[in-house]
């Protein structure tokens, strides 16, 4: 198999034309005349009226293949984060022996508590398949289309983001190579010799010991291991050094551990959910997650800076481990509008990580989402906080 090669771009060029032809050279030269299957595209909003057409004639400059895009509060390039001003950041990816199936997909109400959704991906062979997901957060129900990509095709991840920048209804935006897109959702099956192997960091840690929750309600936690389940929240509370107390009374997180069989856990076993409030008659915790249930094992887990960062790198290095030839590796990185230079202290942090991660500078574009898409535990799920990352080799 001829190895897949991948390269990016990113310009910070104010005006739109200049930045299009940038990283259009800038592309030209490090593919060698190849022409991409896959390009993905994030622009900040300073670039307006030239989105409407940035994709068909970035598909046409660089010679065709699937494109998706969208709109980015802050655009991610292979070596720095751009959360203000404007930005443009392609990525492109030669990808042989591989399909790519692009998607686009509506919701539509059918009742009052029931949705359609117009689409599904079209996949041949879970075993060698994944996708890249592009949604808009005003337009779109994430949580219920991952739902109904979790039943229909079990163990394919989903990994994207949900396009920023916009505060309201048709003001974030989705193109493809045909150009915008009406709200919803785009997306692309890759299926092949080329491997998307999808890591998801939501940088926080366990503290305390592990619980079974014993009753629950909706998403309610009514107890855990027997105790009430706001006792068993105070009393792993008190038993914190003062840092860690400092951090659980600020917003306290409950991972949830999805794999059953699973007695100790480690780095990415939770799916971490915010504690939302408490319900004092009954001592009970509501979780940011109706999917709780009797008999699940759950910890309480913390977040800061330092924790973040660690878990990214090391949950990169322990997926991928060092990268050898640097443009036979691509990323996509979909990291949270909560983080950059708002939780950390420096800026580049999650890029950072990354190449910290695998040792390299791939070739890497992404944007500050309104909401994460990643696997935990086999199942696909919406996000926040977190630093989702599709990164593309050759399949061993």
């Amino acid at each position: 198999m001829t190895d897949p090669r991948f390269a990016s771009a990113l310009s910070t060029h104010t005006d739109s034309a200049v930045a299009f032809e940038e990283v259009v050279t800038e592309l030209r030269t490090a593919l060698a005349g190849a022409k991409p299957d896959l390009l993905a595209v994030f622009v900040s909003h300073h670039h307006g009226p030239a989105i409407e057409t940035l994709g068909s004639r970035l598909s046409g400059a660089l010679g065709g293949g699937a494109l998706i895009g969208c709109t980015g509060e802050g655009i991610v390039g292979s070596a720095r984060e751009v959360e203000r001003g404007a930005c443009l950041s392609v990525w492109a990816g030669v990808l042989p022996n591989t399909d790519i199936r692009p998607f686009a997909v509506q919701a539509e109400p059918i009742s009052d508590d029931t949705l359609r959704f117009t689409a599904m991906p079209d996949v041949q062979d879970k075993a060698r398949a994944s996708m890249l997901l592009l949604a808009d957060p005003f337009s779109f129900p994430a949580h219920a289309y991952l739902d109904a990509l979790n039943t229909e095709l079990p163990g394919v991840p989903a990994i994207g983001g949900m396009a920023s920048g916009g505060q309201g209804p048709g003001q974030n935006l989705l193109f493809t190579e045909n150009d915008l897109v009406d709200g919803g959702a785009i997306g692309v099956v890759v299926e092949g010799d080329v491997e998307v192997r999808a890591v998801v960091s939501q940088g926080c840690r366990p503290v305390g010991k592990p619980f079974v929750i014993t009753s629950c309600k909706d998403n309610f936690v009514l107890k855990l291991s027997g105790k009430p389940a706001l006792t068993a929240l105070m009393e792993t509370i008190q038993g914190l050094p003062n840092d860690d107390q400092k951090l659980m009374q600020r917003g306290p997180f409950l991972g949830l551990a999805l794999d059953p069989q699973k007695s100790t856990f480690e780095r990415g076993d939770f799916l971490v959910r915010g504690i939302i409030g408490i319900e004092k008659e009954s001592n009970a915790l509501a979780v940011a997650d109706d999917s709780i249930r009797s008999g699940m094992s759950v910890q309480f887990l913390v977040r800061d800076a330092a924790s973040a960062g660690e878990d990214l790198t090391h949950l990169v290095r322990d997926h991928v481990g060092r990268v050898s030839a640097p443009t036979s590796t691509g990323a996509l990185l979909f990291c949270c509008n909560g983080r950059g230079t708002r939780m950390f202290k420096r800026p580049d942090h999650d890029i950072e990580c990354l190449r910290a991660g695998v040792e390299a500078e791939i070739p890497a574009a992404g944007f500050f989402a309104m909401g994460e898409i990643g696997p935990v535990g086999q199942r696909n799920f919406l996000h926040g906080f977190t630093a989702s990352i599709a990164l593309f080799r050759r399949r061993n």
